[in-house]
């Protein structure tokens, strides 16, 4: 599972996610992305479920680029606890994704396969997604 190796803070405050994306808004690496609708924290196992998925559909051909990284601490308080403990302990760990931003692309595969993978993983994730394709790439099926 995908987990900052050190950090500088262990705990973080929750923050907002106000605005668009605008790094890593276009499709860079692969031929098709899957680009965020929504503002949402998305943890390391959705990461890590839709990463699955992708690799399940596409057989282990073709590249996956993961584009959003876990590094926000998620802190949980016991169950049944009174207030003025402190803050919980950290439990996960999630990115922060604004609108707009291209979580997952593939490549290297036929574009039946990597729209049906794209589509596998966007299932997993808590929030609506959309294909996208680089600039020149032809929509497929």
């Amino acid at each position: 599972m995908l987990m900052p190796k050190r950090v500088k803070y262990r705990k973080q405050q929750r923050g907002r996610m106000k605005g668009k994306s605008y790094r890593a808004s276009t499709v860079d690496f692969g031929e098709y992305g899957l680009k965020a609708l929504e503002p949402a924290w998305i943890t390391a196992r959705q990461i890590e479920a839709a990463r699955r998925a992708l690799v399940r559909v596409m057989k282990r051909r073709g590249k996956v680029w993961i584009r959003i990284f876990p590094d926000k601490p998620i802190t949980r308080r016991p169950a049944e606890t009174r207030l003025g403990g402190g803050k919980g302990n950290v439990e996960e760990w999630a990115a922060v994704v604004k609108p707009g931003r291209v979580m997952f692309e593939v490549g290297g595969v036929a574009p039946e396969i990597a729209l049906e993978a794209l589509r596998q993983a966007a299932y997993k994730l808590p929030i609506k997604t959309k294909i996208v394709s680089r600039e020149g790439v032809e929509e497929g099926s």
